[in-house]
C-alpha cells in the first residue's frame, strides 16, 4: 500500500469508483481508493439497477445523459460487461394534474435534445401488456431508459481506473482523517497511514461518519428501501417471444411504484408512505454485504394498488424481497463538491440514483479537483446549497418527507411542511396573524402572499393560476400606486473590513467599488467568465463594506470568497446571516412613510438613488440602502432582530394614511418581472456570461484585472452567442414556470428561465435565452412558448413594460 498519493477516494461503491476513474481519465494517475470491505458492499450491490436521463433540474439531466452514454466506453476499456438493457420506459399519469406534469417534462426535454413522446395508454400497454388501461390517462415515453448489473458496472469503473493507473485497496477501513498545517491529509487506515493532497468522501452509507472525522455533519440519511422479484410469469414470457423484446420500465405515479422485467419475471419497487430510516444517528461499521429483514406489511398499501394496476401480478409468486439501505439528502439530489473551510476535502455522497448520476458526479468532481471548476452548472448537486441550519434532526425529517414524495408532483406553488417552522424572524407571529402564507426559503420562514380577511391563508396547489392570484394583484397595485412593505431577511448579508477590503472586492467583482455612502451592483465571475453571483455592495467607510446577495448561495459564495482571500490577514469577511433582519418599503409614497419615522433628511437631493446611510428609524439603529428590487422608489432597511418589531410597527403606523399594505415574495417577483430584472439561479447561473445575461454595463473592462476578465473580454469581443430577453406571452390561465422551450419557425431555439403574471402591467411575462441573432426580432407573435403542452404566441419586449426610463427609482 502506498504511503503517499495525490488523492485518496474513500468508498468502493459506484460513485467512488466513478470518481477514481474520472480522475485517471483526466490525467491524475497517482490516485487510490480505499474500501472497508469488498467493492459494492454498501448500497451499490443491492440496487435495482435502473437508469434514466430525465430529472427535474435540466442541468442534472445533462449529466444523467452523460452517465448513460458512458457505459459503452467503460465496457470497451475495462472488458467488463455492465449488462446493459436499454429497454426504454414510460411514466404513467392517472390524473389531469399528472398529465400536466408529463407535458412539462416533455417540453423540458425538447430543448435538452431528449426524444420524449406523449403516447396513449394503449400504446404503453403494447410495450407492457400487464397494465390495466382503465387506471391511466396517458404516458410519456423515453427511449433512453433501462437497467444494468450494479455489481458489474461498479467493477467496470474500477477496472478502467486500474488500467489507467489507479490503485484500489480493499478491506482497508478509514479510521481517522487528520489535516496537517499545510492543508494536506493523513488518512489513517486499518493498514497504516496514507499522506494525500486530497481526500474524497464517497463513503455512501458511511459518508456521515467520514464527515464527522473532520467535524462535519453532512445532511444525509439512509432509508430502508424494498423491491420484490417475482417468479417467472407467462405474460412476460409471451411478450418476449411475440416481440423479441423485453418489457419496458414503468413509473406509476398513482401507485407510487416502479416496475420492469427481471429475468422472466417482474421487479417491482415502491417508495412507501410508511417509510423507515435506517441507523438514523450512527451507521454500524460492521454492516457489510447483507440485506435488511423484509417488511412486506409496510409496503402492502402500495402493493395493493400495484396489483390493481397490473393485475397479472396477483397470480405471480414472489421469489425474493430485497430490503436495503440507500442514502438521501433532504431534497433527494446528491451532495458534491469542496467543503467550505476544509481545504482539499471533497464530497460525493447522497447519490441515491447512482446508476443514473454516478458518471456525471464523477466527471464534475474530477473536473473541479483538477481544473478548479466542475465544467457544468451543478448548483442542484452542490454540497454548498446547505448550511449549518440543516441539522441532523432537520435532515431526518426532510429526507423522510422527500422519500414519501418520490413519485409525487411538486407543484410550483407548493410548500412542504416537514421540519417547519425551522428559522423565523421576530415578525413571524405577526405575519401569520395578518394572513401570511409562509414559504420555506432555505430553512427560513418567509411571507409569500397575504390572504385578505375572509379567505383561507392556504395555497391551492396547481400548475395554473390559483387562489393567490387576486391577493398578489392587490399587493402589486399597492406598491405601484402608493406603498407596500415586505420582509427581506432572506437575503444574504456580509461585512467586509480591512486595509485590503477594496482590493479584494475589486478582484472578485467585475464592477468598481463605490465611494463612501454609495452603492454599486456587480456580477461575480469564475475563471471561465461565467456568472457565479450578483451582489449589491455599499461602502460604509474607506475600509468597510456591506454586501447583499442570494441567501440560498451564502455558503457557496463564502467558499469562493475564502478561497480567494489574501493570506496576509488584510481582509476579513463575515457572513451576517440572521444577525440582521430587514424590511423593504417601496412605492411612490415610500419616502413620505420613511421621513415620518426618522430625523434624517431623506429628500431626493439629500438621500439619492443608490445611496447608503446609517440612521435611526423609530429610535432603532438601522442601515438603509436606497434601492428596491421592485424597480420603484424604495428603501431596504436593515437592523438587528431585537429592533424589527418596533421598526415594523412604526412604518405601518406612518403608512396608514397611504394605505400601506404587506406584500410577499410572490408579489416582489412579479414586480421585478415588469422591470426585466433577473435573479440568481434562474437568469444568472454558471452557464451564462455577463454579456449574454445583459449585465455588461456592470463589467468594467478598464479595471486592471478581475477574476474572469480574460474570458469576459473574449465574450465581449466575439459577441455573445445567446442573449437574455423578455417576452410578452399570450397565456391562457397558466403562466411560464421556467424551463419551457422557446419556439421559432417550428424549431426549439431557446429556453425560459423564469416568468409569471405581472399584475400592474397586466401581462404574462417570461425571461429566457435565445440565439443572439434572434434577440432583436421584436415583431408581434414572432415566437411561441410551450406552456403545459400548448404553444402560446410570444413577443420579445425591447424595453421593460414598467417605467422603461427608470424614473420611478430615482424620483
Amino acid at each position: 500500500m502506498k504511503t503517499h498519493t495525490q488523492v485518496v477516494v474513500i468508498g468502493g461503491g459506484v460513485v467512488g469508483c466513478s470518481v477514481l476513474y474520472h480522475l485517471t481519465k483526466l490525467g491524475w494517475k497517482d490516485v487510490v481508493l480505499v474500501e472497508r470491505d469488498e467493492l459494492t458492499s454498501g448500497s451499490s450491490w443491492h440496487a435495482a439497477g435502473g437508469f434514466h436521463t430525465l430529472n427535474g433540474d435540466p442541468n442534472v439531466s445533462q449529466l444523467q445523459s452523460y452517465t448513460v452514454d458512458l457505459y459503452k466506453e467503460l465496457e470497451e476499456i475495462s472488458g467488463q460487461s455492465c449488462s446493459l438493457h436499454l429497454t426504454g420506459g414510460v411514466m404513467l399519469a392517472d390524473t389531469p394534474e399528472r398529465m400536466d406534469f408529463l407535458r412539462l417534462a416533455q417540453a423540458k426535454g425538447r430543448y435538452l435534445g431528449m426524444d420524449l413522446e406523449l403516447i396513449s395508454v394503449s400504446e404503453a400497454k403494447k410495450m407492457f401488456p400487464i397494465l390495466d388501461e382503465k387506471y391511466f390517462l396517458g404516458a410519456l415515453w423515453d427511449p433512453i431508459e433501462g437497467h444494468l448489473d450494479p455489481s458489474g458496472t461498479t467493477h467496470a469503473y474500477a477496472k478502467a481506473a486500474r488500467i489507467n493507473g489507479a490503485e484500489i485497496y480493499r478491506h482497508t477501513k478509514v479510521e481517522d482523517l487528520v489535516q496537517t498545517p499545510d492543508g494536506t491529509w493523513n488518512v489513517i487506515t486499518s493498514k497504516g497511514a496514507i499522506h494525500a493532497e486530497h481526500v474524497v468522501n464517497a463513503g455512501g452509507l458511511w459518508a456521515r461518519e467520514c464527515g464527522r472525522m473532520v467535524g462535519l455533519e453532512l445532511p444525509v440519511l439512509a432509508m430502508e428501501h424494498m423491491y420484490l422479484l417475482t417468479e417467472e410469469m407467462p405474460e412476460v414470457i409471451q411478450h418476449n417471444q411475440e416481440t423479441g423484446k423485453e418489457l419496458i420500465g414503468i413509473l406509476d405515479f398513482g401507485g407510487e411504484i416502479y416496475t420492469r422485467q427481471e429475468g422472466r419475471g417482474i421487479l417491482l419497487g415502491t417508495y412507501e408512505q410508511a417509510c423507515k430510516p435506517w441507523s438514523p444517528k450512527q451507521t454500524p461499521w460492521d454492516f457489510g454485504h447483507e440485506l435488511l429483514a423484509p417488511d412486506i406489511d409496510r409496503i402492502a398499501p402500495e402493493l395493493e394498488v400495484g396489483f390493481e394496476h397490473f393485475p397479472a401480478l396477483q397470480n405471480a409468486g414472489i421469489k425474493q424481497i430485497i430490503n436495503g439501505p440507500f442514502t438521501f439528502a433532504p431534497d433527494g439530489n446528491p451532495l458534491v463538491g469542496p467543503v467550505r473551510g476544509l481545504r482539499n476535502y471533497w464530497v460525493a455522497c447522497g447519490v441515491m440514483a447512482g446508476f443514473s448520476q454516478g458518471g456525471g458526479v464523477g466527471l464534475t468532481l474530477a473536473n473541479w479537483m483538477i481544473d478548479g471548476d466542475p465544467g457544468y452548472d451543478i448548483w442542484g448537486m452542490d454540497v454548498a446549497r446547505y448550511g449549518d441550519w440543516a441539522t441532523l434532526s432537520y435532515t431526518n425529517a426532510k429526507v423522510q418527507e422527500n422519500y414519501r414524495r418520490r413519485f409525487r408532483i411538486r407543484f410550483p406553488n407548493e410548500e412542504l411542511p416537514a421540519a417547519r417552522p425551522h428559522q423565523t424572524t421576530p415578525l413571524y407571529d405577526q405575519m401569520l396573524t395578518q394572513g401570511a402564507v409562509m414559504g420555506d426559503s432555505w430553512g427560513l420562514e418567509t411571507p409569500l402572499w397575504f390572504a385578505p380577511e375572509g379567505q383561507e391563508a392556504k395555497d391551492v396547489v396547481s400548475f395554473h393560476r390559483s387562489n393567490d392570484f387576486d391577493a398578489i394583484s392587490g399587493e402589486c397595485q399597492a406598491v405601484r400606486n402608493s406603498v407596500g412593505i415586505t420582509e427581506i431577511a432572506n437575503f444574504a448579508k456580509y461585512e467586509i473590513t480591512g486595509s485590503g477590503a477594496e482590493a479584494f472586492l475589486d478582484r472578485v467583482m467585475t464592477n468598481t467599488m463605490p465611494k463612501v455612502g454609495r452603492i454599486v451592483l456587480t456580477p461575480m465571475l469564475n475563471e471561465r467568465g461565467k456568472l457565479i453571483g450578483d451582489f449589491t455592495i455599499a461602502r460604509v467607510s474607506e475600509n468597510h463594506f456591506y454586501m447583499f446577495g442570494s441567501s440560498q448561495a451564502e455558503v457557496y459564495h463564502m467558499r469562493w470568497f475564502e478561497q480567494h482571500l489574501p493570506t496576509d490577514g488584510s481582509v476579513v469577511i463575515r457572513p451576517i446571516n440572521l444577525g440582521w433582519v430587514g424590511l423593504s418599503i417601496a412605492g411612490p409614497n415610500a419616502r413620505k412613510v420613511l421621513e415620518m419615522v426618522t430625523d434624517e433628511n431623506v429628500s431626493n437631493e439629500a438621500f439619492r438613488f443608490m445611496d447608503f446611510r446609517e440612521m435611526d428609524i423609530a429610535h432603532a439603529p438601522c442601515k438603509v440602502n436606497r434601492i428596491s428590487y421592485t424597480g420603484d422608489l424604495g428603501y431596504e432597511i436593515w437592523m438587528s432582530p431585537e429592533y424589527e418589531r418596533q421598526v415594523y410597527a412604526a412604518l405601518m403606523a406612518s403608512g396608514h394614511e397611504y394605505q400601506i399594505r404587506n406584500f410577499g415574495m410572490r408579489a416582489l417577483l412579479s414586480l421585478r418581472l415588469e422591470k426585466n430584472f433577473g435573479t440568481w439561479f434562474r437568469e444568472f447561473r454558471p452557464i451564462y456570461g455577463p454579456y449574454e445575461a445583459d449585465l455588461g454595463r456592470f463589467v468594467k473592462m478598464n479595471k486592471p484585472s478581475f477574476i474572469g476578465k480574460e474570458a469576459a473580454m473574449s465574450e465581449l469581443t466575439e459577441g455573445p452567442k445567446r442573449l437574455r430577453v423578455a417576452f410578452d406571452v399570450k397565456a391562457n390561465g397558466a403562466d411560464v414556470l421556467g424551463d419551457e422551450p422557446i419556439w421559432y419557425e417550428e424549431k426549439v431555439v431557446g429556453w425560459v428561465t423564469s416568468g409569471g403574471y405581472a399584475h400592474h402591467v397586466q401581462k404574462s411575462l417570461a425571461q429566457g435565452y435565445v440565439p443572439a441573432e434572434l434577440a432583436t426580432l421584436t415583431d408581434e407573435d414572432s415566437f411561441e412558448i410551450e406552456i403545459l403542452g400548448d404553444r402560446r404566441k410570444a413577443t420579445i419586449l425591447p424595453e421593460p413594460p414598467f417605467d422603461p426610463k427608470a424614473e420611478r427609482m430615482r424620483m
